[in-house]
């Protein structure tokens, strides 16, 4: 209630459930410990403990993701924080709107153990920082921390001294409402030279990222009046499932039709797309064709690659504007797409079967039954590791909220734990995580049994070449001894089963059946132990 006294550390949890925050991810320490337990027992809020504190923040950032609303974890303070450096990383670089609100060491103690600086530790990650400043000012300052997660998409990192959790302030709510700004429409004399360039035109093409994923109807019609093909970066796969001329992921990741087919384009009309080195094939792919870009972040476009044309506008506006100008201006349509076998357009060809060494499963074959198996309307979470790109490329997700990459800095080890998130965020779809064995011994395993305890239903896919992949192919490309990247690793499937899943071990295809079969059957945490050959891995497309 409005000015009763209450503590600070009251008054925080008090602020989270007026924010409609129901769930709490974390680790407590000495400067969080009260304003957790506050949370849970007198808020009624839901508190999900991690192992390790970074797995806290990437809980909250697929959560996010998910659920589309801003994520709070919470911590203690000095190597609490520094633990979640990589984890806070990757969000900034994903950019997801999450709260972290980390405790620090009291300011009558300089001389505490756990103390560093911990606004230049934030700094690092290009993360936002917020300091409760008094401890009046608590609810306002996560009222800050909050709306600026929002409108900087991005994490923020709310700094809370523990001195502070025992003194006594009056609960005032303070929410910030998130002030939306005007949809960018396009405008200038950049409109007419897009509109000029899209017109002559003869075999246009339409590439989305994620800064477009809300525009998916307005960007079919305009490829539909274009008869253009459509086309996504990584982290919009999914986007155009089902239109006929849906071409999948753009550049490295492209099926080899696609990719011809990019190449013949004369015309890349690119909406919400980061056109990094991935996407171009290091600029390979934007070669003798006019490039159009739109994008309402003005920092983004020409980052990369210098476009013909530049539109600071909104996705869905502009295409919707440019179907108009063709209509009014009577631009017949390309016809690029009339020729154009769209099976073709998606089909990775599959690898010629090859000998592997006994006990081993053929990757490439086992992840092509497993498309066909594992439930349609998943989530799909993918760790890094060499094995990933050739998931991206075969297995597919019903929309870009449903895929989950963590491959914004290039670490492994963060799938397990996203995919935990994700599963609190969708607790009725089978989420379905392929990790690898170096990713899992490094971030996995130690939050295997807090899926366990949390009952989620979540099947792991851990493709296990005992090796360091990437390493390994360095190694023998230079035709030197590769042992040094090779892992004699203990028995995954028996691990799962020790900490209280369930794990199948896996060493053919006919293995493979009969654990998707029995998975398919069993609630709760699964893992299933591919074993692979590490010169069977396909090298990674990028």
């Amino acid at each position: 209630m409005t000015d009763q006294k209450t503590f600070v550390h009251q008054s925080l949890a008090q602020g989270l459930q007026d924010h409609g925050v129901g769930v709490l991810f974390g680790l407590m320490g000495d400067a969080n410990l009260f304003f957790v337990d506050h949370y849970v027992r007198g808020c009624g809020g839901r508190f999900v403990p991690a192992a390790y504190e970074g797995s806290s923040v990437l809980m909250a950032l697929a959560y996010a993701q998910l659920s589309g609303n801003v994520a709070v974890a919470t911590v203690t303070h000095g190597p609490a924080l520094t633990n979640c450096v990589t984890a806070l990383t990757e969000g900034v670089r994903g950019r997801i709107p999450m709260v972290l609100m980390a405790g620090d060491t009291p300011a009558s103690n300089p001389l505490h153990l756990q103390s560093i600086d911990q606004r230049e530790v934030v700094k690092t990650t290009g993360a936002g920082f917020e300091q409760v400043r008094l401890p009046e000012t608590a609810t306002k300052d996560l009222a800050r921390a909050m709306y600026r997660a929002q409108s900087e998409r991005r994490p923020i990192v709310l700094n809370m001294p523990a001195d502070y959790m025992w003194v006594e302030t009056p609960h005032t709510p303070v929410i910030l409402g998130l002030l939306e700004g005007p949809a960018y429409v396009p405008e200038g004399p950049a409109v007419d030279e897009a509109i000029g360039m899209i017109a002559s035109a003869r075999r246009p093409l339409i590439l989305a990222g994620g800064g477009a994923v809300h525009a998916r109807d307005a960007i079919i019609k305009l490829a539909d009046r274009l008869e253009a093909p459509l086309a996504t970066t990584l982290k919009a796969k999914g986007l155009f499932r089902g239109h006929p001329y849906d071409m999948d992921i753009f550049g490295t990741l492209s099926t080899p039709a696609a990719y011809d087919l990019i190449a013949q384009s004369d015309c890349l009309i690119c909406f919400g797309a980061g056109l990094h080195e991935f996407t171009t094939d290091r600029g390979k792919l934007m070669a003798k064709k006019r490039v159009i870009h739109i994008d309402n972040d003005p920092r983004v476009i020409g980052r990369s690659v210098h476009p013909d044309a530049a539109l600071v506008a909104d996705a869905a506006l502009t295409a919707d504007n440019f179907v108009w100008w063709l209509n009014e201006a009577e631009i017949p349509a390309s016809g690029f797409t009339r020729d154009l076998d769209p099976e073709t357009l998606r089909f990775h060809p599959s690898r010629a079967p090859g000998e592997v060494k006994e006990g081993c499963v053929p990757y490439v074959a086992a992840l092509e039954r497993m498309e066909q198996v594992l439930p349609q309307d998943r989530v799909l979470v993918t760790d890094g590791g060499r094995f990933m790109t050739e998931v991206w490329c075969r297995v597919s997700v019903t929309d870009p909220q449903s895929f989950v990459v963590t491959a914004n800095f290039g670490s492994i080890g963060l799938g397990l734990q996203s995919a935990i998130g994700a599963a609190l965020a969708a607790p009725d779809r089978e989420v379905v995580l392929f990790t690898g064995d170096g990713g899992f011994m490094m971030g996995g395993i130690n939050e295997f049994n807090t899926a366990v305890r949390l009952g989620l239903n979540l099947t792991i896919i851990m493709c296990n070449d005992a090796a360091y992949g990437a390493e390994h192919i360095q190694f023998l490309d230079r035709r030197m001894d590769p042992s040094l990247s090779e892992f004699d690793w203990p028995s995954f499937a028996k691990v799962a089963t020790a900490l209280g899943g369930t794990g199948f071990e896996v060493r053919s295809l006919e293995a493979l059946e009969t654990a998707l079969a029995e998975a398919a059957q069993t609630k709760g945490t699964k893992l299933l132990e591919l074993h692979l050959d590490p010169d069977d891995v396909p090298r990674m497309r990028i």
